[in-house]
């Protein structure tokens, strides 16, 4: 069953789960707003009624859990955005999360009320932007919205653009206007920035990268959290204690959050006169096995984690490659070429190696010396002895060398010796 919630994305829904032990309550990304953009505030009053039915367990977000009291709401950053419009002299370059339909609403608004034109640009904004309006979730107020191409021809104060990169991605319109890539905007002096995004846990370089470009250039930027540019679409402590209480459920399982969120939740949770052996916290695949009198953690788990997506293929690139990815960048590579008779084999010449990576071979000549003669040696001492195959002498070899180069150099390279009969 669907249950409509407030999140900074169009349609969010809570799930009510109906089984034959009772009902299971799954919050999805939510807050609680008196005042949202569409009118449609959360449904309370359902998660109320299933309280009253009986709630087996509750699955909440757990994302904004540190932060005490209510998260605002998404209309005081569109009181921000006419602060920030009111009186400007400058272009508005408006920069958010593309799936923010309300928020892009909030940015047409205002730049209609004070009679400037908006184009967009940045593939994601232009695809949700088309979606949305024509599904009626976004109304354009009418003459405002321009191609961008044609918005160069208007006055500086009468444009603004909304654009993708909130998160300084690569390939993202803001980080092409910054480092002067963008085929249709060229960006410094006359120009006003306004992020209207906090920065994702581990995006934190990659925006400052693009914020620092901006100023380099000229630009005015407007990025501080504390003046309501963005709102979480996250529900703060009261508004998690208010789910709680509505739906009185008999066990608890704190989602969507770091171990630390997760353990507050917990913590909350027996403020509100839970049981904490009727909570649950178990991390990525772990399996919860629920009666309709337990609930316990199982041994088991199921495969979770990361997808890779390397190029056209997704979820070809594993744990293996990725390890190896990782040393070869931090340590290089070492091939070790030993050419062996096959009529005896014995060694024909010295091994021949070739590093990538690693050092710089032409300063390093002791080194490499000394490799060989490691190698040599570690292939010798296999080659005297009866029934050796290649594997046997590749994993001497390879051994031998990861050991010297360790203890000489405190580096750990990929060594991959190759062995050719001649």
């Amino acid at each position: 069953e669907f249950i409509h919630v407030n999140h900074s994305i169009a349609d969010s829904v809570a799930f009510a789960i109906h089984t034959h032990m009772g009902t299971i309550v799954h919050t999805g990304d939510f807050k609680i707003d008196s005042t949202p953009i569409d009118g449609e505030v959360i449904d309370l009053a359902r998660f109320g009624e299933l309280g009253k039915e009986g709630v087996l367990a509750l699955l909440a977000d757990s994302t904004n859990v540190e932060r005490p009291g209510f998260t605002p709401s998404e209309k005081t950053v569109g009181a921000t955005f006419k602060r920030q419009f009111q009186g400007c002299e400058d272009r508005i370059i408006v920069t958010t999360f593309a799936s923010n339909v309300h928020r892009i609403q909030q940015v047409l608004d205002a730049a209609a009320a004070f009679g400037r034109k908006v184009a967009v640009t940045g593939r994601s904004m232009e695809n949700i932007m088309k979606v949305s309006t024509e599904l009626g979730y976004m109304k354009v107020p009418k003459n405002t919205l321009v191609d961008i191409n044609r918005i160069k021809g208007l006055p500086k104060n009468k444009q603004v653009i909304v654009t993708t990169g909130s998160q300084g991605e690569e390939m993202s319109a803001l980080y092409r206007m910054a480092f002067s890539q963008h085929k249709q905007v060229e960006i410094g002096a006359g120009d006003k920035v306004i992020i209207s995004a906090s920065a994702i846990p581990g995006n934190e370089v990659t925006v400052s990268r693009v914020i620092n470009e901006l100023f380099r250039k000229g630009v005015k930027v407007v990025y501080d959290r504390a003046d309501m540019l963005h709102v979480s679409g996250h529900a703060c402590q009261e508004e998690l204690k208010i789910i709680h209480a509505l739906t009185k459920p008999r066990f608890f399982v704190p989602l969507h959050g770091e171990q630390r969120m997760l353990q507050i939740h917990c913590q909350l949770a027996q403020q509100m006169g839970m049981d904490r052996n009727h909570i649950a916290i178990a991390d990525n695949g772990g399996v919860i096995e629920i009666t309709g009198k337990s609930m316990k953690l199982s041994a088991n788990s199921v495969p979770a984690g990361e997808v890779y997506v390397d190029g056209s293929g997704v979820g070809d690139v594993g744990a293996v490659v990725m390890r190896d990815r990782k040393r070869l960048a931090e340590d290089g590579m070492v091939v070790v070429v030993l050419p062996i008779s096959a009529h005896d084999g014995n060694l024909l010449s010295e091994p021949e190696i070739i590093t990538r990576g690693f050092i710089y071979v032409k300063e390093s000549g002791d080194l490499m010396k000394e490799l060989q003669s490691v190698a040599r040696d570690a292939a010798e001492n296999v080659s005297r002895k009866r029934g050796r195959d290649d594997g046997e002498l590749k994993g001497s070899v390879k051994s031998a060398v990861s050991s010297y180069l360790f203890k000489t150099t405190k580096r750990n390279p990929m060594v991959i010796p190759v062995v050719t009969r001649l």
